[in-house]
């Protein structure tokens, strides 16, 4: 038999918003390699077996499911949201490229899912509705002064920001830092959009200005996407106000 690697976004965590292709792709797959809660999403056959790591173990994971797939099994590598954002996809790509011969010959496939920041967009309005990016506040991989660096030249380049991994307990000073660096770049009426589990029961979604934006909004299921100096809230009577940015630069309130 020739092994198979797949690897899987499922989404921000509704089973509505895991796609058709990665449904298929989980169905056809018989050992799963992925963080333990990211694994108990999935409802599994007793034919498929399921390996569960701690977060912090991409790496090795990634080289544990390349080496499983290389004997022959049809592997899948299992993320949450989109695995090539901040995720498995990019840990996999890493492992075969420092690794043996044979992981360059499998068969693999990467099936893309809904991100965050897009779940938290769609329960605002649009504020992606313009150019964006999006920046991971964790240090664990890059230092932090790579990040201080980034969020000034993004805010100063007028794009809206999506925050990954915004607070830990082990990084809880960092997403306070962040906003106090984009208060010295951005209006401090710019919107901010603190998102939490978007899509699932516990979802709580808030939208305050960067003058008032609170670190403590935050944990690390929550995804912050901070406005463009374009970027307006609508208030609607009785509904959550609707935040968007403008499709062209300057366009006229």
């Amino acid at each position: 038999m020739t092994g198979k690697l797949t690897i899987v976004g499922t989404g921000p965590g509704n089973p509505d918003q895991t796609t058709p292709e990665a449904v298929n792709a989980i169905a056809a797959s018989h050992v799963f390699f992925g963080y333990g809660p990211y694994l108990d999403r999935l409802t599994l056959r007793d034919d498929q077996r399921r390996v569960a790591s701690d977060n912090r173990e991409e790496l090795a994971r990634a080289k544990d499911a390349l080496m499983t797939a290389a004997w022959g099994e049809q592997v899948c590598v299992v993320s949450g949201g989109d695995p090539g954002v901040f995720a498995m996809a990019a840990a996999v790509c890493e492992a075969i490229e420092d690794g043996p011969p044979a992981w360059r010959e499998l068969e693999l496939s990467i099936v893309p899912g809904v991100t965050a920041m897009l779940a938290v967009a769609a329960r605002a309005g649009a504020p992606l509705g313009h150019d964006f990016c999006a920046i991971s506040l964790s240090d664990n991989l890059k230092p932090w002064t790579v990040i201080e660096q980034r969020l000034r030249a993004v805010a100063t380049a007028g794009l809206v920001i999506a925050l990954y991994n915004p607070i830990s307990k082990a990084r809880p000073w960092q997403l306070g830092s962040a906003f106090s660096i984009l208060r010295e770049v951005l209006p401090w009426t710019t919107p901010v959009i603190f998102g939490r589990a978007a899509g699932r029961p516990d979802e709580a979604i808030s939208v305050v200005s960067l003058a008032d934006a609170d670190p403590a909004k935050a944990d690390m299921a929550t995804c912050v996407v901070i406005g463009s100096p374009e970027t307006r809230v609508i208030e609607r009577p009785n509904q959550a106000p609707l935040v968007y940015s403008p499709r062209s630069l300057g366009a006229p309130k």
